[in-house]
């Protein structure tokens, strides 16, 4: 259950997929932990690293432990990719993956993201320029197409252009993340180029994410949005695809536990008053579907340290849930 990116080499079929503000360091050191083979960088600017932005040094930590893990960019520039590609590949990270399928009307709208699914030839030439520019290995993350489907014939040119791996969600641009993901079109991609292909959309459960497998002949599958406030899926997915067995979902006191694993490697990292703005997000995701999610959603909008978290998720744990999820207490 390994596949190559280039001469990085990947143990397992799992990725977590980037998110802007989600997958940052703390945030992919736990899905490493429970199953996650392939990691990426939350997406930095091109132009942000070559300006010298503030917030970049943060995107770029990585962990020795999380590795392989990509850094993505994101631009549509090939000389300014090329030369901040060169720049940043001294770090310790094992390839550059490009993003080409960010929806946000803020990158679209300066030609970045999904909108290079509007411009093929641009595609080659980012890739060809990264390539030639650092020994790293390029991969490339797009959609299915803007608003046409054309996610075929950019996966050939980025193959001929250098490009080591594609990962492809099943979605044009305009549908954003509404609809159904196509994972046919993953399938198409598949067939169509001899590098590896990592299918993305949907999958959120182990079933789905053997599915996709099975149906796509994908290399890996990418898990995203359903990963937020779930790093337990990561272990679920690998132990069914190992193993056929089907665990369970976490209880709500295993889900606490990780909240707070979670929040104190953000303090780590940004301090508290930092980390605990942004936990007042994922609490609401690990907690979701939950009995009493909803009033403990509404407390956590007004967390500001970690001695609060704790006492939250303490009377959640002892009032809330049903006697049956917290060990018979």
């Amino acid at each position: 259950m390994s596949f190559q990116i280039g001469n990085v080499k990947v143990c397992g079929r799992l990725a977590l997929g980037p998110m802007a503000g989600i997958t940052d360091l703390p945030f992919r050191l736990l899905c490493k932990e429970q199953g996650a083979s392939l990691l990426y960088t939350e997406m930095i600017s091109a132009k942000g690293v070559m300006y010298g932005n503030k917030n970049t040094a943060e995107l770029l930590a990585t962990r020795k432990q999380e590795r392989p893990i990509g850094l993505q960019l994101f631009g549509e520039s090939p000389e300014i990719l090329a030369s901040q590609a060169r720049a940043l590949s001294s770090l310790s990270f094992d390839f550059f993956d490009i993003n080409m399928g960010c929806p946000v009307p803020k990158v679209v709208g300066n030609g970045e993201g999904s909108a290079l699914m509007k411009r093929p030839e641009r595609i080659a030439e980012i890739v060809s320029a990264m390539v030639a520019a650092q020994p790293k290995p390029v991969t490339i993350k797009i959609r299915k197409g803007f608003r046409e489907t054309n996610a075929v014939e950019v996966a050939r040119l980025a193959e001929r252009a250098g490009a080591s791996a594609i990962a492809v969600h099943g979605r044009t641009r305009e549908q954003y993340y509404s609809g159904k993901a196509d994972w046919d079109i993953i399938r198409q991609v598949k067939e169509a180029v001899s590098i590896p292909v990592i299918g993305s959309g949907d999958v959120t459960s182990p079933e789905e994410c053997r599915q996709m497998l099975l149906q796509t002949g994908c290399d890996c599958v990418m898990i995203a949005r359903a990963a937020r406030g779930n790093p337990f899926l990561f272990a679920r997915c690998r132990r069914y695809l190992e193993t056929g067995e089907l665990l369970p979902q976490p209880t709500a006191q295993e889900v606490a536990s990780m909240c707070l694993r979670h929040a104190q490697m953000a303090i780590e990292q940004k301090g508290e008053e930092m980390a605990m703005r942004e936990m007042r997000k994922h609490v609401a995701w690990y907690f979701s579907g939950y009995p009493g999610s909803a009033k403990l959603r509404q407390q956590a909008n007004y967390l500001t340290t970690y001695e609060e978290l704790q006492k939250v998720l303490g009377n959640y744990i002892r009032w809330e849930m049903p006697p049956a999820s917290i060990g018979g207490e």
